[in-house]
């Protein structure tokens, strides 16, 4: 690509307005991956531009025989070299050369010049999913270069794990759908931070990649109704193929087992009672005194009804927190103003909260 000053061609007097087209490119997509209405813009041009000489497209472009110039004219330079039909193709950088773009408006807007005609074409696009390549990124660079998260282990970061995951089930039965977005994605940040770690990991290293790839498979295999040729009609159906496929796949000598013993007490009873049901099992309940086996028996009830133990205490709970808030006279702004700073203060930790 050759490097020149932008100058206006020798037909900028005539009176046909030309055409600009500004080619976008997303870097979450391979470079020279575009789209075919791209390419014929490409070719068709006049004159093909771009600012950045470094621009992943480039070698791309070159090879297909395409010509780039290496300019970034003004709004009114661009539009004094189309006069005369000519289409000028400007291959983006950054995020879609918003200087441009606006200079081009305001001058569409003053209505004092003869506008070409103006096309955003955007030759590659981001699949669902993309921004997650954004994300692997960002945690690379934070993982290399920050001196706090550059020195976390799995076992260090676990009690942040079981923390988000209750703020995410706190978003939930609020109700509030942006607080739902945002803890998915403190969750998803955990899930990508303890990848990143295993990476490093001197004798049995695994990515995110290969995280992706274990549930992917996972996912397959315990749906044969969606990706097989078995069928399934009713959600009851679904979970028999679940729980037979995932038997088959643990080779368990227990169905107690893979239940992990230090989850909440009520879920942990829930859990045991629904194992109990779905093998058919006759456990009496054990004999004893006192609140926890009370609890117990609360817990297996609560599984039979089909109701969620832990969120039914919950539920009671935030009932009476409200009447505590109500009793102290607290009104709901006063609590909105208490959370709000709460969360202020995760969102800027101290040095003594991050080391805790």
């Amino acid at each position: 690509m050759n490097a020149t000053s932008f100058d206006s061609t020798p037909d900028a007097g005539q009176d046909a307005p030309g055409r600009i087209v500004l080619l976008t490119t997303s870097h979450r997509v391979a470079p020279g991956l575009l789209s075919w209405p791209a390419w014929q813009a490409l070719h068709a041009a006049d004159r093909v531009l771009c600012g950045d000489g470094a621009h992943p497209q480039l070698p791309y472009l070159r090879e297909a025989g395409i010509s780039v110039e290496e300019a970034s004219p003004t709004a009114e330079e661009l539009v004094d070299v189309c006069p005369g039909g000519q289409t000028v193709v400007v291959v983006a950088t950054g995020e879609g050369e918003p200087v441009l773009t606006d200079g081009l408006a305001r001058l569409a807007g003053s209505g004092r010049f003869h506008m070409p005609e103006l096309e955003l074409l955007p030759a590659s696009y981001d699949l669902p999913g993309a921004r997650l390549l954004d994300l692997v990124q960002v945690m690379d660079r934070i993982r290399a270069e920050c001196p706090w998260s550059s020195r976390q282990t799995h076992q260090g970061l676990a009690k942040y794990g079981i923390e988000e995951a209750y703020e995410l089930v706190e978003a939930i039965e609020d109700g509030d759908r942006d607080e739902l977005r945002e803890e998915l994605g403190d969750v998803l940040l955990q899930v990508v931070f303890h990848a990143r770690i295993a990476e490093e990991d001197p004798d049995t290293p695994f990515s995110i990649d290969d995280v992706a790839a274990t549930i992917v498979a996972k996912l397959i295999h315990r749906h044969p109704h969606v990706f097989g040729e078995e069928t399934a009609s009713t959600p009851e159906e679904v979970k028999e193929h679940w729980l037979r496929t995932k038997a088959q796949e643990k080779q368990r000598t227990s169905v107690t087992e893979g239940i992990p013993l230090h989850q909440p007490g009520l879920a942990l009873a829930a859990k045991l009672a629904s194992r109990v049901r779905s093998a058919g099992l006759d456990v009496p309940l054990p004999k004893g005194e006192g609140i926890g086996y009370e609890l117990l028996t609360l817990a297996i009830r609560a599984e039979a009804e089909g109701v969620d133990p832990e969120a039914a205490l919950r539920a009671a709970a935030r009932a009476y927190r409200d009447g505590i808030r109500e009793a102290e006279g607290v009104g709901p702004e006063a609590i909105r103003e208490v959370r709000a700073d709460h969360q202020d203060a995760e969102a800027h930790p101290t040095v003594d909260t991050v080391e805790e």
